[in-house]
């Protein structure tokens, strides 16, 4: 054993192992069961014999007062084991909930209390199995119940999601579209500069086009299926005055630049011939003040919030002071901000947009800013989308852990099996890049084993990993080009990475897509980080896609790892083990669990070294069965298929 504690947990329904998980469907029936390893215990507090083992667990009290804990004795089982204690306590979901007055779902702590001679040991921490001694109950461990009919979406685990920034993907060579009042057009796809502000947070016109729309991707539709693409998420697309349209005009109404409705269905029936589902940026936080429901600038035919307390719309947004005070999204001005807790505002929402477009053929939603929209616009836009799709995906913007996120000063309850599927995954974003750049181990495995323990596992399956979006720098600059320091927007604009630093960059993002894309939940490409696009922060993220400069070697590895994500269904909801996490080394394995083959993810990075591999092994690289041991070049990774059965450990693939 590593630890003097550890904790295992089986369903006692399936007779399955649970011990991965903190979080459960509420109707279930645990098992959860202490193991203690007695010399060591007895170096702790003088005797090997614990006199009393407890469970102490008490509900999440930010958004209500419970004030109380309840506790469950543990009994010793007579199965013994050489130097080992084990305990154990049957507990039914459905009575913790009652014990709160709960039905469906609910947020609770727990700790171990191990009482032994004339000491009182609390365990608890995030590691799956190993217990960590705590002290005044921090480091409580996570249990999370949510909804017993909890599904997420199943056809969006299926392979890789692409981003598209629509404005800067791809021109169509057939459809000649207009440019609206007040939009310039820029001409130079290939070396022209998205327009920026003279230092960051300035005020942007983000006007300037360079005319990518929908025909253009669905003409593109046999490059982004070369990727292992199942799901296109694209950037806003409705009507709206911004090149980025997260500044909407008109929700039902797609924007014409991009080529109308009509471009959005032929999208939609292009992909489906491919296989490829289609998910929207649902900006439904905010509206544009140039827009029909608030009308500041009196484009629109409507009468708008700004122009009457009398408009349809005032009620959907807040006013301090009207009409020229009012709340915005982080006080930008031309983006007003809604009030999603408005019932006429939810009822348009659900009622029109969401039916709309999803008859139109899309598959599902990513949400922008999700910690702003209340608790009742999840619930009822959920109830829509799965209405219209019983499979249809959501995806939050949350930038921390969903499983207890704190917005505005109330728990949030986004994974509870009544709001969202899954989130973005920023935290895993940030553990792998420390990781890569500098072998930040204990962050990844934070990241990953702690993450995949609060979550529910469908949400799990369900996470959109990433390297980059449209709101951060290339990944490619991030791994190899100067950094941003404290250079202007002009600096930026221009500032290139040199052969040597692309060199650089580009051995660390494959060795990171490499990673990112084995691991639960689906990974996500940012349009052109696969054909090695650089850039620094927004908007020299959005630049134009490289049509005549691709990097060939970048987007080969992407295609090929890609394709194995698509073709392994044990990535689409297989269970994850680390089998040996260092700053040089990572390797895990993705499992079904019921048995059958597994995967492996080797992944070296720093020295070259061999690696064990066990009989039967063969790489889903080159399609050949490996004999014995494997050499790998510093930051380098390859997935193998592993034969059922096959007994695999750190110690077995020669890791220290």
């Amino acid at each position: 054993m590593r630890t003097p504690f550890e904790e295992y947990k089986t369903n006692r329904k399936t007779t399955g192992d649970a011990s991965l998980f903190g979080a459960f469907p509420a109707d279930s029936y645990l098992r959860f069961t202490l193991k203690i390893q007695a010399d060591q215990l007895s170096e702790l507090s003088g005797t090997d014999v614990p006199t009393e083992v407890t469970i102490g667990l008490h509900a999440d009290e930010w958004n209500h007062y419970y004030g109380k804990s309840v506790f469950f004795p543990m009994e010793e089982s007579a199965e013994t084991e050489d130097g080992v204690r084990t305990f154990f306590a049957d507990v039914q979901c459905a009575d913790i909930l009652a014990e709160y007055s709960l039905t469906d779902d609910g947020l609770f702590y727990y700790y171990y209390s191990v009482k032994s001679g004339e000491r009182e040991f609390c365990l608890g921490g995030e590691n799956p199995v190993s217990l960590d001694v705590i002290e005044n109950h921090v480091g409580e461990r996570q249990l999370l119940l949510h909804a017993p009919d909890y599904k997420t979406s199943e056809a969006f685990r299926r392979g890789v999601v692409y981003q598209i920034f629509v404005d800067r993907f791809a021109k169509s060579e057939t459809h000649r579209l207009p440019v609206k009042d007040g939009a310039v057009f820029d001409p130079d796809w290939e070396n022209g500069i998205p327009q920026y502000g003279e230092y960051p947070g300035a005020e942007v016109a983000n006007n300037v086009f360079f005319g990518g729309n929908l025909y253009g991707i669905a003409e593109k539709m046999d490059y982004i299926a070369s990727l292992g693409v199942t799901t296109i998420y694209l950037s806003p697309v409705f009507d709206a005055y911004s090149n980025h349209k997260y500044d909407t005009g008109d929700y039902l109404t797609v924007d014409e630049m991009f080529g109308g409705n009509e471009a959005l269905e032929e999208l939609c029936r292009t992909a489906e011939k491919y296989d490829i589902r289609i998910i929207l940026d649902g900006v439904f936080n905010h509206t544009g003040a140039d827009s029909m429901y608030f009308n500041r600038f009196g484009r629109y035919r409507s009468v708008g919030a700004y122009q009457s307390k009398k408009s349809p719309y005032a009620d959907w947004y807040m006013f301090r002071d009207c009409p020229e005070e009012y709340e915005c999204w982080w006080g930008v001005k031309v983006l007003p901000r809604v009030d999603s807790s408005n019932p006429e505002y939810q009822d348009f929402i659900t009622g029109l947009v969401v039916p709309q477009w999803m008859r139109t053929g899309i598959s599902g939603w990513r949400l922008d800013v999700a910690d702003e929209l209340s608790d009742e616009f999840l619930y009822n836009f959920r109830r829509a989308v799965r209405e219209n799709n019983p499979d249809g995906v959501i995806i939050g913007e949350v930038w921390e852990d969903a499983s207890d996120k704190v917005s505005y000063g109330r728990r949030r309850y986004y994974l509870r099996g009544k709001q969202l599927d899954s989130v973005m995954n920023y935290p895993l974003r940030d553990a792998i890049l420390s990781y890569v750049k500098e072998g930040d181990a204990a962050k990844l495995r934070r990241f990953t084993e702690g993450t995949y323990r609060r979550y529910p596992k469908g949400s799990s399956d369900t996470l959109l990993n990433f390297l980059g979006t449209h709101d951060t720098e290339r990944i490619l600059t991030l791994f190899g080009g100067e950094p941003c320091g404290d250079k202007t927007n002009e600096e930026l604009s221009v500032l290139r990475m040199t052969a040597e630093e692309r060199e650089e960059g580009a051995k660390r993002l494959t060795f990171a897509y490499s990673v990112l894309a084995g691991l639960p939940g689906v990974p996500c490409v940012f349009y052109g980080d696969e054909a090695g696009m650089e850039g620094y922060r927004d908007p020299f993220c959005r630049r134009t896609f490289p049509w005549h400069a691709m990097d060939e070697r970048i987007l080969a590895h992407y295609r090929k790892i890609g394709n194995i994500r698509k073709d392994c269904a044990v990535f689409r909801d297989g269970l994850f083990r680390i089998l040996a996490l260092t700053p040089d080394v990572f390797a895990y394995v993705r499992y079904p669990e019921d048995g059958g083959e597994a995967v492996l993810v080797l992944a070296n990075r720093t020295k070259t070294r061999e690696f064990c591999l066990p009989d039967g092994a063969k790489s889903l690289e080159t399609g050949r069965k490996c004999r014995g041991k494997r050499r790998l070049l510093p930051f380098t990774a390859e997935y193998f298929a592993i034969p059922a059965g096959a007994e695999i450990t750190g110690e077995s693939l020669g890791i220290e």
